[in-house]
């Protein structure tokens, strides 16, 4: 992966009267935004989005490949999207997670790099330990790779970097499948994060997404408070966050996960092991709706129930089939929580919002002839921040209610 460099920067004209979300800092131009362009500028070349009328708007990547046709990096006309742009990007970055953890074990065990959030639209990076994971959402930024790799081990130091790629991004940006190590040593299997004192071991190049869920972290915390003496049911339980930290720190009674992995299980049950849990937490391999369908016949309640299903809505056009799935799912917990119980249910589909999710608890609280309380309603951890200027990148929503 190499930069694009030209001499002449083509300019990409919009239509006329689409100028004023990008003047107001939004990050992505789509294709139907676009009025004509100067030349024909090569992927992951650098372009001047301009008005209609040529006044200069910001300066971005080019990808004729994907929907978003321009990311934008930077609003200041005298400003070059070069080496030394990218070097301080990433320095704010990771500047702005020592202000946040110190360090403290987050400073080794979370997100240093949260794409639109910290300005590095198609980037995310995150720390394990002494390794760093880095996953590519733009091709035109990924041909940065090469600099933005110098600048992370400038601020991050790291015995290897691994790449990567989000299968669903690949055809939707022309990205290459090119997982593998950039630099430095492979992770191992077994690598260790530590997480509110409790060790997980964690696959980063075999895992699901990135290997574990940071953004998480302080719901895991959330919902632990809530757990003391309760039996709990953790759905879709991966490598066993939220069911460990409720047994760990929250003194649940007993807690049973669930998931339809079974590396994912095996990990988690190993998990639980290590951590010397073992006797208060279960994890089986199930199907979310089946266990739940069979648990009403069974007559079993649970105390506090968690719902973090993977992303159900990748497309626009997958938004009612997603809605449908989340009432479906959500609407099955409530009858299987107990009188005055905790349903903890998130969503990670960026593409439904807040608002929406929050509509479909409202209808599965009906279906389900309960009534039901927000008590909290969150998001992401600090580590994951939300640019004001792209509010669509807040794809979390962990909602806490009491029935």
């Amino acid at each position: 992966m190499g930069i694009i460099v030209s001499a002449a920067v083509p300019t990409v004209w919009l239509r006329p009267r689409r100028a004023l979300p990008f003047f107001s800092r939004h990050p992505w131009v789509f294709a139907g935004a676009i009025g004509r362009i100067e030349e024909t500028p090569v992927p992951g070349a650098v372009v001047r989005l301009a008005t209609a009328e040529g006044e200069f708007v910001a300066w971005g990547l080019w990808n004729p490949a994907s929907a978003i046709r321009v990311r934008l990096y930077s609003w200041d006309e005298d400003q070059r999207l070069d080496e030394a742009f990218w070097f301080q990007r990433v320095r704010e970055a990771v500047a702005a997670r020592r202000r946040l953890f110190g360090d403290g074990p987050a400073w080794r065990a979370g997100r240093m790099v949260s794409s639109e959030g910290d300005s590095l639209s198609g980037l995310t990076v995150d720390c394990y330990a002494d390794h760093l994971l880095i996953q590519w959402t733009s091709l035109a930024l990924s041909l940065r790779e090469a600099v933005i790799v110098e600048a992370l081990n400038s601020e991050l130091a790291s015995a290897g970097i691994w790449r990567r790629t989000d299968t669903g991004v690949v055809s939707k940006e022309g990205l290459p499948r090119n997982d593998g190590l950039v630099m430095g040593h492979a992770p191992p299997s077994d690598l260790t994060v530590v997480e509110h004192g409790i060790q997980y071991q964690v696959d980063i190049v075999e895992g699901q997404k990135t290997g574990f869920y940071f953004d998480q972290r302080d719901n895991r915390m959330a919902v632990a408070q809530l757990c003391q003496g309760r039996r709990v049911l953790d759905v879709c339980s991966y490598t066993g966050g939220f069911a460990l930290t409720a047994a760990a720190v929250g003194q649940a009674a007993s807690v049973h996960g669930i998931d339809g992995s079974a590396p994912a299980i095996e990990r988690a049950t190993g998990n639980a092991a290590r951590n010397g849990l073992a006797d208060r937490v279960t994890f089986e391999k199930a199907d979310a709706y089946r266990f739940l369908e069979q648990a009403i016949q069974r007559g079993e309640r649970y105390d506090v129930i968690v719902l973090d299903p993977p992303k159900m809505a990748k497309a626009r056009e997958q938004i009612d089939s997603a809605l449908r799935g989340y009432h479906g799912l959500n609407t099955l917990a409530l009858r299987v929580l107990a009188e005055g119980g905790v349903l903890a249910t998130c969503s990670c589909s960026g593409l439904i919002d807040r608002g929406q999710f929050e509509s479909v608890l409202a209808e599965a609280a009906l279906s389900a002839n309960r009534r039901l309380r927000i008590i909290d309603s969150r998001g992401a951890a600090p580590d994951h921040p939300v640019s004001v200027h792209c509010p669509e990148s807040a794809y979390l929503k962990c909602v806490l209610t009491l029935a």
